[in-house]
């Protein structure tokens, strides 16, 4: 996932590609060498299908409501179903990943530094929540975990726990300084910091950061799930997983030469990584960290939600809501 505004690109990759004539026995001979990779890490059997719909603007981050999805978009957060699109809210400049819970879609406003909060049932901002937003170009997080909304407030170091119930911010914890990346689960919540290269670990009875584990080129994204803590490290490639007990790195898997932008997410016995190169999205098995699968063809950046029904994506460069199922079994 990207803002479409500022593209914030921290490193630089410089990829060369040779191209060439090869004879034809050269050729039978990378076919074969080809299948052998394919059968090493991806599942033959799974060939979901895609259902696409195009979504005029720059639809961006997903958040799954029952059977239909919440997107940003340029302006504005939009309501779609597998028909079409039901409800828009406008918003000056909506951003990051949002967060559904308390009858309500949670999304940051990078223009004005604020939570929004909007009415699942009649679509209508409902409170508009001072809180400062750490990352203004749009990569970010809202959470919600421990009867409380989070948000990543100050990139100082700071991430702001909100009460639903009276709309107020009941709580600053000072964290990590460019923390902007949150995912709640496992019992706590969970935050990267790119620059500081680090996972931190909140107690939400405390509000204290009570652990933290140093991880590798900017660490983004990350869901806690399926048994541990998944963060893309962006600029080297990687998913790496993390014990949630004591923050040991328990595995790195490589996919791609850089991870930058995408997204990640758990659920049915798998990771799923959204990718911006080599492929749409990219499926992670929990325990041996194979990659199962490699699905889709490349499509820039974008995001992606699990769901039992099926697997939803975005690809904003070309406009695109897609719903893939059958979701892949577990192994």
């Amino acid at each position: 996932m990207t803002d479409d505004t500022t593209r914030f690109d921290p490193w630089e990759s410089t990829v060369a590609t040779f191209r060439g004539l090869l004879p034809l026995a050269m050729i039978g001979f990378s076919l074969a060498l080809a299948g052998c990779a394919a059968g090493l890490h991806a599942s033959a059997a799974y060939a979901p299908q895609e259902h696409v719909q195009t979504v005029p603007g720059f639809a961006d981050f997903i958040a799954v409501d029952g059977p239909t999805v919440w997107m940003t978009n340029r302006g504005r957060v939009e309501h779609w179903s597998l028909t079409g699109k039901i409800a828009q809210v406008a918003l000056p400049h909506p951003c990051g990943a949002m967060a559904i819970g308390y009858g309500s879609l949670w999304v940051a406003d990078c223009h004005d530094a604020t939570l929004d909060r909007i009415d699942l049932k009649t679509a209508r901002l409902s409170a508009r929540i001072k809180t400062g937003i750490a990352n203004p170009r749009g990569e970010t997080n809202v959470v919600i975990g421990n009867g409380s909304v989070w948000i990543a407030s100050d990139r100082t170091g700071a991430i702001s726990r909100i009460d639903p119930e009276s709309n107020t911010v009941t709580a600053r914890i000072p964290v990590d300084a460019d923390t902007y990346y949150l995912s709640y689960g496992l019992g706590a919540l969970w935050a990267t910091s790119p620059t500081r290269r680090s996972l931190e670990k909140i107690d939400p009875q405390t509000n204290r950061v009570v652990m933290r584990t140093a991880l590798g080129g900017y660490p983004g994204f990350l869901v806690a799930g399926e048994g541990a803590v998944w963060i893309q490290e962006q600029a080297d490639g990687t998913v790496v997983r993390v014990n949630p007990e004591n923050g040991v790195v328990t595995g790195r898997v490589k996919v791609e030469t850089n991870l930058k932008y995408g997204d990640i997410d758990a659920g049915g016995g798998n990771i799923w990584l959204r990718t911006t190169t080599g492929q749409t999205f990219a499926v992670i098995d929990p325990q041996s960290l194979v990659i199962r699968s490699r699905v889709g063809k490349p499509t820039g950046s974008g995001a992606l939600r699990y769901t039992s029904s099926g697997l939803w994506t975005t690809s904003h460069d070309i406009h695109t809501l897609s719903l893939w199922t059958p979701v892949l079994p577990p192994p």
